[in-house]
């Protein structure tokens, strides 16, 4: 699949995003066909082809986009990884500013459509993408796409000058995203609306990829009993989470079968839901 296939669904639709807001998740996979029927029973989306054919596919939930999921070439030695995507003005100034700061531009900026998008790794190792150019009608915190993002990372305060530097958060420029800094988290928000989130404490040499620094993805949902006991009896896993003292809402991080890592989060709590975990036995 070519690397472009991941930023399809963000092209051509009138829409402008915010500069340095979440404009787009995506999952990357070696089983496309797998992947849907998994996501279509847990979290009962329907899927419509992408424009470049059958290797890239639109997740909906009530016929509207919520996320896309692209098939992983098998010469491609890279993690099964759902990433977040990245409004910015200037996909090259802002490659070239990434670069300038000691972190890694994986992909492009190279064109996409009436756009130009990259893939990049800030300096601890968390994979994200950037994207120049009109999107889908889609927003974090809206309908059935991710609640929240949250970076997991080694020094949330650290990513947090990385990332305001290089996508122009808390600028004070018209049109930019504002970060306060809130309960040892770096909260990020698009106007009123919580769309991001970092916090420090992942394990930058830890032998488990699963618990290095990563973008995570909040799925929200109503029933979080019933879609991580669907999600174990379609071959996924509850992955272990914290709970913590200041939300009464609920979140499970799940595997699926592919080794894809999202969140589901029940609508509770400013933005991020990170109250009472709930578990269930599965098979590693």
């Amino acid at each position: 699949m070519s690397a472009t296939g991941s930023v399809t669904a963000v092209r051509g639709t009138g829409t402008t995003a915010v500069q340095g807001a979440p404009c787009w998740v995506t999952l990357m996979t070696h089983d496309l066909p797998a992947a849907q029927a998994f996501y279509s029973e847990v979290l009962g989306w329907r899927f419509r082809p992408g424009t470049l054919g059958v290797e890239f596919s639109i997740a909906l939930a009530d016929r509207q986009p919520v996320a896309g999921i692209g098939a992983l070439s098998p010469s491609w030695r890279v993690a099964v990884a759902w990433m977040p995507y990245f409004a910015v003005t200037s996909a090259d100034e802002t490659a070239a500013r990434i670069l300038e700061r000691g972190a890694t531009v994986a992909v492009g900026p190279l064109e996409v459509g009436d756009g130009r998008a990259a893939i990049a790794a800030d300096r601890d190792g968390a994979v994200f993408g950037l994207w120049q150019g009109q999107t889908l009608s889609w927003a974090v915190g809206q309908g059935a796409a991710p609640a929240c993002l949250e970076l997991r990372t080694r020094d949330a305060f650290d990513a947090a000058i990385f990332y305001a530097e290089v996508l122009g958060w808390a600028s004070g420029l018209p049109g930019t995203c504002d970060v306060t800094y809130e309960h040892d988290e770096v909260i990020v928000r698009d106007g009123e609306q919580t769309v991001a989130a970092l916090r420090g404490g992942g394990v930058e040499t830890a032998p488990d990829p699963h618990i290095r620094p990563r973008w995570h993805v909040h799925f929200p949902v109503t029933d979080i009993e019933r879609v991580t006991a669907t999600a174990v009896a379609a071959g996924g896993v509850v992955m272990p989470v914290t709970p913590t003292a200041d939300s009464m809402g609920c979140q499970a991080v799940i595997r699926d079968p592919d080794g894809g890592l999202f969140t589901v989060s029940t609508p509770q709590g400013p933005g991020l839901v990170t109250g009472r975990a709930v578990s269930h036995p599965a098979p590693v």
